[in-house]
């Protein structure tokens, strides 16, 4: 005669709530540029002596609605992956994004790795609905490379 069978065990989940946390404000000027990205960038970015990865959350009409810390990685590198850009993106209900890091070093010439992530960023905010507008690299005083502005980033 055949057992019955087990009943099914169950077990405690945990239940999330996902909230954004203000962790401050920093004074911007609405983005009209690319220089105007970089120079809100700036005021977050000149406190880190290593590489920093800022997302600018946009609303509807391409204004600044918020911006998060995505990545902090070392001198010459930040670990940056699509879910740490498009979670706060998410979360604020933003309708675009842009991109935003330093070069410590001063140079603003994007690396192979900086290409390649932009393409990256650019792929899942497609798939998410999120609008990918630019990735800025800010360097020394005044300089920034916007791959908008270079052509390697043709509007969708």
């Amino acid at each position: 005669m055949d057992k019955p069978a087990a009943p099914p065990r169950t077990s405690k989940v945990p239940v999330y709530r996902c909230t954004l946390v203000r962790e401050g404000t920093v004074d911007a000027e609405p983005y009209r540029t690319s220089a105007s990205v970089a120079e809100t960038a700036r005021k977050i970015l000149d406190d880190y002596d290593r590489e920093v990865f800022l997302v600018l959350l946009l609303d509807a009409r391409n204004r600044l609605i918020g911006l998060n810390v995505a990545s902090v990685g070392t001198l010459t590198a930040s670990l940056v992956h699509p879910r740490e850009i498009f979670k706060p993106a998410i979360s604020a209900s933003a309708s675009a994004v842009i991109g935003v890091h330093n070069h410590p070093s001063g140079d603003t010439e994007p690396s192979r790795e900086d290409r390649e992530l932009t393409h990256r960023l650019r792929e899942a905010g497609k798939i998410l609905g999120i609008r990918f507008l630019d990735h800025v690299i800010v360097g020394g005083p005044g300089q920034h490379y916007s791959f908008a502005d270079a052509g390697e980033f043709p509007p969708e």
